[in-house]
């Protein structure tokens, strides 16, 4: 007879509450062990920063749109695509650390210990999200140079998008993340999407420009109104903006408590497998 054996057990003492200090050793263990690892620094931020350049000083000024202001070149235009590429592949790239968590043998110790599942899901995606909003935050850097200037409500704003941006895609990896044991699997799975999700996103060219179809694909994407709301904001003079700024922000937070409430579910859920 074929009996079922539970390979992902509820945390035993998750009736103990919920704890923050839990999900800010995580948080911290996060950002540590990336910045630790400079090689996955640097190609998080070379990558996209390269493909800003040269994809961005080809187009030069040959780029012309009513939508962008006559005074915006390509350059300026692919700004805020390239800085969404990598919070992207910040966001979802930090959870890759869940599954070599998984490897080592630290989940399980996570698990078995007396906090509830929430716990982690919060503290890992709590640090995926401040590794990808600093690496977002640091490229901004480079706006002055293209020109771009913003004051001090318009920072706390370009902050809060790309917090949420960051949140959302790293509940995505960690829910992408969590039920595999193989970083080969995981990067199978996220090439399958990942780039699609970025080129969709309003990065590339804007949602008036494109087809039917694929301006309605674009509508779908959160990451469009994330894209939108960036470069509104870094060019406030300028009409570039596809959607108003509060309904941007709206679809933001309400994909980011979706993919967290997912997250927790996928955390959360029993799976069995047979043996004999």
């Amino acid at each position: 007879m074929m009996a079922t054996v539970s390979t992902n057990h509820p945390a035993p003492m998750a009736t103990t509450g919920f704890s923050l200090m839990p999900a800010l050793s995580l948080w911290r263990r996060e950002v540590v062990r990336f910045y630790r690892n400079m090689s996955r620094v640097i190609g998080v931020v070379a990558s996209p920063l390269l493909f800003w350049v040269v994809i961005g000083a080809g187009f030069g000024n040959s780029f012309r749109n009513p939508a962008t202001g006559s005074g915006t070149n390509y350059l300026q235009f692919f700004f805020p695509g390239a800085l969404m590429m990598i919070v992207l592949f910040t966001s979802i790239f930090a959870m890759m650390s869940l599954i070599e968590d998984r490897n080592e043998g630290f989940l399980l110790s996570v698990l078995v210990a007396p906090v509830s599942r929430s716990v982690i899901v919060l503290g890992k995606v709590l640090g995926g999200t401040t590794l990808a909003t600093l690496q977002g935050v640091l490229f901004l850097v480079l706006a002055p140079l293209l020109g771009i200037h913003f004051g001090f409500e318009q920072s706390v704003l370009i902050v809060l998008d790309i917090f949420l941006v960051s949140f959302s895609l790293t509940a995505l990896g960690f829910i992408i993340a969590w039920p595999m044991d193989s970083t080969s699997g995981f990067h199978a799975i996220i090439n399958l999407f990942l780039i699609p999700l970025w080129l969709l996103s309003g990065s590339l060219f804007p949602v008036a420009s494109a087809s039917p179809w694929m301006g309605f694909l674009m509508k779908l994407n959160p990451m469009t109104y994330g894209t939108d709301a960036l470069r509104g904001l870094l060019f406030p003079g300028h009409s570039v903006q596809e959607f108003a700024l509060t309904t941007s922000f709206t679809v933001l937070v309400i994909f980011t408590v979706v993919m967290f409430s997912l997250a927790f579910v996928v955390a959360n859920r029993r799976t069995t497998k047979p043996a004999a």
